[in-house]
């Protein structure tokens, strides 16, 4: 993994002209953000591949913090079909691109965030809930 990720930012440095700014990546990297809402919010909207029926999470009390995700829905019903699939599949593709882009304006390797941010949650488990 860390060598395709590791390529994956060397492609990216490469390929990053127009957005050399981090200004112009950091704004590119919002913009996606939305672009990815909209795009998951169309399944719905548009073409109904997915549902939404959101309520209120319940876990009962006694339920070790563990044990919580049993109860927790997504509120999703339904798949991608493969139309949708592709549009938000695109859509997270070009959120990684500004993303490796930050990074690489930033002079950080977008494997070693990947890694710390690893380590941090399996450490924390269950207490790394933000």
């Amino acid at each position: 993994m860390k060598n395709d990720v590791d390529q994956f930012q060397g492609k990216v440095s490469e390929l990053l002209i127009r957005h050399r700014s981090i200004m112009d990546s950091l704004t590119k990297f919002h913009e996606s953000t939305a672009r990815i809402n909209r795009a998951i919010a169309k399944t719905v909207t548009s073409c109904g591949c997915l549902s939404v029926c959101a309520s209120k999470q319940n876990c009962p009390p006694e339920v070790d913090l563990k044990d919580c995700q049993k109860y927790m829905d997504s509120h999703l019903q339904g798949e991608l079909c493969e139309q949708c699939r592709e549009a938000v599949e695109e859509e997270l593709g070009n959120h990684l691109f500004y993303l490796a882009a930050i990074c690489d304006l930033l002079d950080l390797e977008l494997t070693d965030v990947f890694g710390k941010e690893f380590k941090r949650i399996s450490t924390l488990g269950f207490f790394n809930l933000s």
